[in-house]
Parts: C-alpha cells; sequence; structure tokens
C-alpha cells in the first residue's frame, strides 16, 4: 500500500500541496443505482411526481453538487471543471434509476471526487422528489468506474 497523501509526517490531515504538478487533461466517470417499487419507477417514468420532473432536477442537483465539491469534501481542492455530465436512466431491471457522471477538468489533480459527488448528490435528489411515494428506496452501488490523466495514469474499474 501507497503512502497516504492527505497525512503528514506527524499523522495529521492536510491538503496535498499539487503545485509543482503540470497540468495534464483528466476525466473521471462514476455510476450508481436508486432502486424502489415498481410503482415508484412508474410514477417516476410517466411524470407523476408532485415535486416535478425528478431525472431533469436530479440532473441539474448532480451537476451543481460537482462544482461544490471541495466545499463538501475538506481536503479536495477547488477544480475548474470544464465539463460535467450527468445521465439519468431508467431501468426497469431494477426497477430504478442508473446515474453515471463524467466530469473533466485541466489541471494538477483529478476529478474523481466530483464524478462521485455528482452522481450521490443526483441520487439523493431522485430520493428527496419520490419519497413522498417511497420511504424505501435505496442507494447503493456509488463507484469509480474509470480515470484518466495524471501521474498514476489510467484506472478502469469495469
Amino acid at each position: 500500500m501507497s503512502k497516504l497523501t492527505h497525512l503528514d509526517e506527524q499523522g495529521r490531515a492536510h491538503m496535498v500541496d499539487v503545485g509543482a504538478k503540470p497540468d495534464t487533461e483528466r476525466t473521471a466517470v462514476a455510476r450508481g443505482e436508486i432502486h424502489m417499487k415498481q410503482e415508484t419507477f412508474e410514477l417516476i417514468r410517466d411524470g407523476q411526481i408532485k415535486k416535478g420532473d425528478v431525472l431533469t432536477v436530479a440532473q441539474i442537483a448532480g451537476i451543481s453538487a460537482s462544482k461544490r465539491t471541495s466545499e463538501l469534501i475538506p481536503l479536495c481542492h477547488p477544480l475548474f471543471l470544464s465539463k460535467v455530465d450527468v445521465d439519468l436512466v431508467l431501468d426497469e431491471s431494477l426497477p430504478g434509476v442508473v446515474i453515471t457522471a463524467t466530469a473533466k477538468v485541466t489541471g494538477k489533480t483529478g476529478v474523481e471526487m466530483e464524478a462521485l459527488t455528482a452522481v450521490s448528490v443526483a441520487a439523493l435528489t431522485v430520493y428527496d422528489m419520490a419519497k413522498a411515494a417511497e420511504k424505501t428506496m435505496r442507494i447503493q452501488n456509488i463507484r469509480l468506474l474509470e480515470k484518466h490523466g495524471g501521474q498514476s495514469g489510467d484506472v478502469v474499474n469495469e
């Protein structure tokens, strides 16, 4: 296991100094799901949730959250994101919603946390918008699918 980069020599948490690193193009893709009852799935699919268009609101929430990741995760660097896509797809086989987020930046540090934050907040938004119909929805399997760029190179998990 490599050295934990967010701990100093005394074991205290600190923000990593990335000042000497070169700017490179970096991309990360994350995914997660929210599982629900068939009845709730149908309400979302048919646009019958009283709060409004669940998928559009969740998409906007995910994009907005990705831009605020450094405010939510204490040791993350603020990034000037060049692109964030959040895609929500109804999947009857779950039943539920599959959420995929892609974040891009040209910078000194990666965008994995921004992609993961986008998926997490989009899923929480789906839950919030549909909780009047069902309180047993399950947010699960949020994970990094892939990342590209930077010193550690490419990682493809799926």
